[in-house]
C-alpha cells in the first residue's frame, strides 16, 4: 500500500452476529475453562505440544523470524512458545525522548481523553474509570481528564507488555472478576467489559506525572504475571489484593522494557494523567500497532525542544 494512503479500517460484523457469539459466554464456567487451558498449555508431552505449536503457527500466521528462538520444537511447553521472547532489536525504539510507546503488539481498540470519569469501550459502549481501577477513587482522580489507550492482543501477536515510558512502580492491584473474551465482537456487545473482567492494575510515577497499565484477563488467560512479582493470578480470589511499593526499594523500569505478560492473550489499557500527552494523528480504532512504535508525545518535552515550555 502506498505510504500516503491511510490504512483501511475494518468493517464491523452485523450486531446480531456479535450477540450470537457473545451470549454463550455468559453461561460458560469461564474460570474453570481457563484453568483447564492453563493446565494443558503447560504439559511437557512432546508430541502434543509440538503438534499444537505447529498448528498454531500455521493457523494464525505467527512470524517466528521475530522470535529469540525461532525453532518451534525447542519450547518446553505451549505456554513457553506463546509467551516467547523477541529477538534482540526486533522492535527498535524511537530515538525521540518525547515519544510515548505502544505497550504491546496488537490492534488499537480505542484511545482518547477520559471525560467525566468515562472511557469509551466501543461505539455506544463506555465504562467508568473508578470501576476499572477497582473502586479506588483516589487513584481515579489522578487520571481524571487524562488519556487512555486500549490495545487488543490477538492470538498471533507477541504477548509481553512493555513500558510506554520510564517509570517507578508505586502500587499494584489485582481486581477479581469475570473472564469474558475480549475479542472485538465481545467489546462491541458486553457492557462494561474491561471493568468486569479480572485485571491487574500497575501504577507508576513518571517525570511527566502518573501512568498506569491495566492488564485485562480473558477466557483462556489462565495467568497474568509481572516482572517484579511473578504470577499474580491465579489464584482467582474474590477480594481485591493490593501491594504498595512506594516505601520499598524502588522498582524502576525504563521505557521499552518488559513489565508483564499474558499467559494466553488479552487486552492492555494504558492511562496517562491530564495534560501530559498529545496523540499521534495516525491513530484510529482497528489500527495494527507494534510494540515500541510511537503513539503519542509528551507535551512538555516537545515544548521544551521548541522553546515554548518553561524548564
Amino acid at each position: 500500500m502506498p505510504a500516503d494512503l491511510p490504512e483501511p479500517r475494518p468493517t464491523a460484523a452485523p450486531r446480531w452476529l456479535d450477540w450470537t457469539k457473545a451470549l454463550p459466554l455468559y453461561a460458560l464456567p469461564q474460570h474453570a475453562v481457563s484453568r483447564v487451558l492453563m493446565w494443558l498449555t503447560r504439559r511437557r508431552w512432546a508430541a502434543f505440544k509440538n503438534l499444537s505449536i505447529r498448528w498454531f503457527i500455521h493457523q494464525y500466521g505467527v512470524d517466528m523470524t521475530e522470535a529469540a528462538d525461532p525453532r518451534p520444537g525447542s519450547y518446553a511447553t505451549f505456554n513457553d512458545f506463546f509467551t516467547r521472547a523477541l529477538r534482540r532489536n526486533a522492535r527498535p525504539l524511537p530515538a525521540d525522548p518525547a515519544a510515548v510507546l505502544s505497550p504491546s503488539d496488537g490492534t488499537l481498540s480505542h484511545h482518547g481523553e477520559i471525560r467525566d470519569g468515562t472511557l469509551i469501550q466501543a461505539k455506544s459502549r463506555s465504562y467508568g474509570l473508578e470501576e476499572l481501577l477497582g473502586g479506588d477513587a483516589g487513584l481515579a482522580r489522578e487520571f481524571q481528564n487524562g488519556h487512555y489507550l486500549t490495545v487488543y492482543l490477538s492470538p498471533s501477536d507477541y504477548h509481553r507488555v512493555h513500558m510506554p515510558a520510564t517509570g517507578e512502580l508505586l502500587s499494584m492491584t489485582h481486581v477479581p472478576g469475570r473472564l469474558f473474551s475480549v475479542a472485538p465482537f465481545t467489546v462491541r456487545t458486553v457492557p462494561r467489559l474491561f471493568a468486569r473482567n479480572e485485571r491487574v492494575v500497575a501504577r507508576f510515577s513518571t517525570r511527566h506525572g502518573p501512568m498506569a497499565l491495566i492488564l485485562v484477563g480473558a477466557i483462556g488467560v489462565g495467568s497474568i504475571e509481572t516482572v517484579w512479582h511473578g504470577v499474580v493470578t491465579p489464584p482467582r480470589g474474590r477480594r481485591l489484593r493490593r501491594w504498595q511499593y512506594a516505601d520499598r526499594a524502588p522498582v524502576a523500569l525504563a521505557r521499552g522494557v518488559e513489565m508483564g505478560r499474558f499467559n494466553m492473550g488479552s487486552t492492555v489499557i494504558a492511562l496517562f494523567g491530564p495534560g501530559q500527552i498529545a496523540w499521534s494523528q495516525r491513530l484510529h480504532p482497528g489500527l495494527k500497532l507494534r510494540l515500541g512504535e510511537t503513539v503519542a508525545s509528551y507535551v512538555d518535552d516537545v515544548a521544551g525542544r521548541t522553546g515554548t515550555g518553561a524548564h
